[in-house]
This record gives C-alpha cells, structure tokens and sequence, in this order.
C-alpha cells in the first residue's frame, strides 16, 4: 500500500481519517466535544477535584444516568491519580449508601435525575452536582504519576454472601481489553458509537465505548434505553456500532419500526451479559447486521471470548473464541489446571485483562484463584471446534435483563423481616427478561405478598426483586440442613417457564 509522501497532507481519502484534536469525541442532543476541548475540560475538572481534597488513591463516586459528565468525571479522576467508582442508579438508597461507605468514597458527583437518589441514600461524603461543574479558566498545571498497575475503577457486582463487592480494574486492565478488542474486529476514527448499556456496566464502559475512543471515533452516550428511538437514532445519525445486552436486542426487534429502519450503516454490534435466544440472533443477522455475542465478566474488564464476523453466522449462539492476549482453561481434579476440551468444566481464564481483586476483601480474592493467575470463573463451559459454549453456572447466580442477580443478596433482604422464617431465590426463564427470580418463602408470622413486595422494593433495585414468590410450609433440605436448590429450580420451571 502506497500513500502521499507527507502522511499529514489532507489527500488521503475520507475513509482514512485518524486521530485528530478537531474530531468529535462525544455527542449528545445539542453538545458536542471534540478531543481537544474534553481534554480541556478534563483538565480543569481534574483541578477542581483537586481543590476539593481529591488525592491519589482516592475514591469518586459518580451517580447519574449516560451523559457526557460521566466521561469527564472519570477521565479527570484517572488525571488526579484517584479511582472512579460508578453507581447503579437502579438501586435504592440503602444500596447506594452501602457502596459509598463500602468503597470509602471521600467525594459523590452526581447528575440532576440522581437528586431524590441521593437524598435517600443515608450519610454522605461531599458532594457535587454535574450542574454545579464550575471549571476554572485558568489552569494551574499538575500532574499526578499513573501507572498501569494503579487501580482505576472500581465496579460493584453482588456479593455471594449478600453484599455487594468491587472489582478493582486497574488502567492496565482497561487498556488491554480495548486491545484485545481491536484485535478482534475493526474499530475506525470515523465509526459513531452509541453507548446505550449504562456505564456502571461493564458492557456500558468496555465494550465499544473505551475502543471507539481509543481509536478517535465518536461516541454517543443514550440517558435511557427505548427501542423505538435507538433504531431511530440508528438510522438518522448513521450509527455504525454499539454493545447492548440481549434483552435490549431482543426488545428492538420486536419494535414496530424493526422492519422499516434502515441498518446498513452498522458494521458491528456487541452484546453479553446473558445468553440470547437464537431467534434473536437471526433475526439482526437477517438483517445483514454483523453481530457479535462476547463473554465475560467484570473480573475480566470485561472481556473473555468473542465471537468473529466470519464464524458466526455458523455459530449463533456461541461465546465465540477467546480474546487474543487472554488466555483459558478448565478447572480439573484435585483442581488442576487442563486444557478445556469438549466435555464441561469450570472455565479458567487469565490474562492481563483480569482484574486485580476484590476491593479490601482479600480472602474472596484468593478464593477466586487457583495458583496466583487463573481466575474462577464460575460457568461451565465446553469447547467445540475452539468455539466456546456456556453450559451452566457453577454459582447461584442468574442473569435478568442483563445484570446479575446473586440469591444470597435478596434472600438477605427477605429475611429482615421478622415474619419471615427462611427463603430461597432461584432463576427461572423469562421470555422478556431471559430469567427472572422465584422467591420461596417460609413465614412464622402474617404476611401478605404485598407488604413483603413493599419491603423488597424499598431495599433492592427492581430488577433483583423476584417476579414470581411463593408462601410454603418448608424449603427442601439436604441431610446437612442446606437448601436444595436443584429441587426448587425444577419446580420454578415446571411452574412458571414459557412454555
């Protein structure tokens, strides 16, 4: 391939374009930032952090739907040197205040639609809103030393044991899942990406997003999911890619404006966090969409396997293949290490991609490892042909609408109440949701499904409240007094799964 002699000249055709202070960085409704004013930006958010008593190491939080402030609050906090922690500003305010004080969080940023959040979240550090962003225009230089083994972000999944736990993603780990990426499929100074899956996702923040920027494309943040819009925005701003869970794509192909809207700007979409049912598949590859599953987990920041543009159309519903600088295995006897073949097993995964353990939680972080590389992943897995298939979960947990829900954490929730003896969550499949939980409870007391729907709700984000519960007399048990829970997701099926 030959070019122009000076690769700087503007004869290199449109297509060719790169990085470049004056493209657009980010976008949304009327505003727009090129490279060179978010860094402006950052620059001056990064001083007024600073001036607020952020330091090294430090904590911020950050609450508040997609919006551009996001962005800038977490490239700004990297800039001091501290660590970005985002909220699911699906919760509710005793899970909020838990994680602010998990995390030790010295300050909360939070957007407008956070407001009543916020105010029932309990004690707080200090605060500031992003309508509140006063940036000096004059900037004192400073500069805080960063290395790729400093933590980043911290990202909050449930807790096995009831309460939530942070993952700490180091700027290494960032860094190499968005290399990963790129060398899994083409990512452009031209692509516009739109990031409808939140940020305190690890979908939202790794996948796509982090890349196309990476690369000097443009991204679009979305405040909130609606199908209808996203395939409007689609094809009225000539979206070239986005990730999504599958609940999202299966939502959008089920619009009324599904048939109608014009794809063919898309060169490629992501999507994990839960399986997706293979009509679903279809129908966007029918479309000519050239979509990906990946697999992962936040562990992985995120990313384990992809699928590949060539080989999916041939396997639809696979985890696709592993990540180039990421490296897996099976979980075997007396738990050593083997190659993972076409019988399941525990998958094992390392790389430099994986995280650097569960913040102030070091006896979960060692459990989480055999040896010091390779981490737990908890599914079953299996391989066929070097394509990787999820098989089951070594854990409790199931998958609705894209987020995990751990039982242990709800069934914690349930028992607060006096007239509860005991419960158990199971999952149970879902035609909308994927899964949903089934709650079992056993009551010593008078309690109606209403009240203790009341209870959930004010405690747990809505999507850990389980769709369906049931008042029995006992749950069944084992000769060592714990739950079978292989019974109890039997009978959720039989009773309550799509038919």
């Amino acid at each position: 391939m030959t070019g122009p002699a000076n690769p700087g000249v503007g004869s290199w055709p449109a297509r060719r374009a790169r990085i470049s202070p004056h493209r657009t960085a980010l976008v949304q409704a009327d505003r727009t930032l090129t490279y060179a004013s978010l860094a402006h930006r950052v620059d001056r958010l990064a001083a007024v952090l600073a001036g607020l008593g952020v330091r090294r190491g430090d904590r911020v939080a950050y609450l508040g739907v997609n919006d551009i402030s996001v962005f800038e609050t977490l490239f700004a906090t990297a800039l001091c040197g501290a660590i970005f922690v985002p909220l699911n500003y699906r919760l509710s305010g005793a899970e909020i205040g838990y994680m602010l004080a998990d995390s030790g969080a010295s300050l909360l940023v939070h957007s407008a639609d956070a407001d009543e959040l916020v105010a029932s979240a309990g004690p707080l550090p200090p605060v500031l809103r992003t309508a509140d962003f006063d940036l000096p225009s004059v900037l004192e230089p400073f500069a805080t030393e960063v290395s790729l083994d400093d933590p980043c972000v911290l990202l909050y999944t449930s807790g096995t044991t009831g309460k939530p736990k942070a993952a700490v993603l180091t700027h290494g780990n960032l860094t190499w899942n968005t290399v990963n990426q790129l060398a899994h499929f083409d990512v452009l100074s031209t692509d516009r990406a739109l990031c409808i899956a939140p940020l305190f996702h690890c979908v939202g923040l790794g996948q796509i997003t982090l890349p196309t920027l990476f690369k000097g494309g443009s991204v679009e943040p979305v405040a909130r999911f609606d199908p209808g819009a996203i395939l409007a925005r689609i094809a009225s701003a000539q979206i070239t890619s986005f990730s999504a869970v599958p609940t999202m794509l299966q939502m959008m192909c089920q619009d009324p404006a599904w048939d109608t809207t014009d794809l063919s700007s898309l060169t490629c979409v992501l999507y994990g966090g839960s399986p997706v049912q293979e009509r679903v598949a279809r129908a966007w590859l029918d479309r000519g969409v050239r979509l990906l599953q990946g697999y992962g987990m936040t562990e992985a920041s995120p990313g384990v396997s992809m699928g590949t543009h060539d080989g999916t159309p041939d396997h639809p519903v696979s985890a696709g293949v592993p990540h180039f600088f990421t490296d897996v295995a099976a979980l075997g006897l007396d738990d050593r290490v083997t190659p993972l073949g076409a019988e399941p097993a525990e998958l094992l995964v390392r790389g430099p991609n994986v995280f650097a353990g569960y913040w102030n939680r070091p006896q979960e972080t060692r459990a989480g490892f055999v040896g010091s590389e390779w981490f737990r992943t908890g599914d079953v897995v299996r391989a066929d042909d070097g394509w990787l298939h999820v098989v089951d979960r070594v854990k409790d947990l199931f998958i609705s609408g894209g987020e995990n829900v751990y039982p242990a954490e709800v069934e914690a929730v349930v028992v607060q109440l006096d007239e509860v003896e005991s419960c158990a969550v199971v999952g149970v499949a879902d035609e909308r949701w994927g899964e949903v939980g089934v709650g079992y409870v056993v009551v010593r007391g008078e309690l109606d499904e209403s009240a203790l729907r009341a209870h959930l709700e004010a405690n747990l984000a809505r999507y850990k409240v389980p769709k369906h519960l049931v008042f029995v007399d006992a749950l069944p048990r084992n000769a060592t007094g714990k739950v079978r829970r292989v019974e109890l997701r039997a009978r959720a099926a039989e009773t309550f799964a799509p038919s």
